[in-house]
């Protein structure tokens, strides 16, 4: 049986008695935002609309972005990278549990130096395409979409990690997944956290 979103008990400020809200929404209220599945179109908006509203609220405090997630649509993912990159506040991203394909992505995506993974697995691979059931213009050009798309994300990842554009594209012809450490010796995040405890 499910429980639900608990509540917890929050006071706006100037006000004497305390509201109930769902733990979520306390925790955005403190900058610290979760990506804890797929990632579509709505979580993505979801997510650029809460970093727009902290980044218009106070751009002095640094944002924190959980990581969760199996990865998911690619336009959706680049969306929220770029949200990442348009704010005024530090985005910290910390891995907890599984950065697959766009959660990668977004994981890579945080301020450099504060990219955090807790010792569970990264992965990082190419970007898939749904042409294989459409007309054979319709896959030459979703095809060559789907190139440009994998070119700005090989760039992006180049970037972001500092390794060559020639490694990245050869790592993203396959699934590779990486450990806490392997990621951090990949340049994904920064930092292991709890190093010492999973050993």
């Amino acid at each position: 049986m499910p429980i639900g979103v608990p509540k917890v008990p929050f006071r706006l400020p100037g006000e004497e008695d305390a509201v109930w809200v769902d733990v979520y929404n306390r925790l955005y209220r403190e900058r610290l935002l979760f990506l804890g599945q797929q990632i579509d179109d709505e979580i993505a908006n979801q997510l650029i609309g809460i970093m727009m509203y902290l980044n218009g609220e106070d751009q002095d405090k640094d944002m924190y972005l959980y990581v969760n997630s199996p990865g998911g649509a690619v336009l959706a993912g680049i969306s929220v990278y770029d949200a990442m990159q348009f704010v005024v506040p530090d985005v910290h991203t910390v891995c907890m549990g599984l950065a697959a394909s766009m959660g990668s992505f977004i994981l890579a995506g945080g301020e450099i130096t504060r990219r955090i993974a807790l010792p569970h697995a990264v992965m990082i691979h190419q970007p898939a395409s749904s042409y294989y059931d459409g007309q054979a213009g319709e896959c030459v050009m979703e095809a060559e979409e789907a190139s440009k798309l994998r070119d700005c994300i090989t760039k992006v990842y180049a970037q972001r990690t500092g390794k060559p554009l020639w490694i990245i594209s050869e790592d993203m012809e396959r699934d590779v997944f990486l450990s806490a450490e392997e990621a951090r010796d990949y340049g994904v995040v920064d930092l292991v956290a709890l190093e010492n405890v999973s050993h």
